[in-house]
């Protein structure tokens, strides 16, 4: 795959994930976009194979994050807030268990 194309990959990746994580949140949409954006257009003339891999790198490392980690959070009173998990990040809670079970 060609450096352009992983770069535009990268790019388009930031941007769904950036909608998924912060739904509903016009004003981190919006902050998030321009960042997204402000730094792809700073590094546009970077011609370092080398630098463009690394920043690549951090691209995709930004986009897990963002999508394993980040929950949005909602004011609701005086002292308390509302959790908005996505369903990505619900996982089943299955109690320990000292014992295998076994198979029937």
């Amino acid at each position: 795959m060609g450096t352009r194309l992983k770069v535009l990959n990268t790019f388009k990746a930031l941007h769904r994930t950036r909608t998924a994580v912060f739904k509903d949140d016009a004003r981190a949409l919006s902050a998030a976009r321009i960042k997204i954006n402000e730094e792809f257009r700073r590094n546009k003339d970077e011609r370092s194979e080398e630098n463009i891999a690394k920043m690549i790198k951090m691209g995709s490392d930004v986009e897990a994050v963002l999508r394993e980690t980040v929950m949005q959070m909602e004011h609701v009173g005086d002292k308390k807030l509302l959790l908005r998990p996505r369903e990505s990040l619900l996982l089943e809670n299955v109690p320990y268990c000292d014992e295998p079970r076994r198979k029937s």
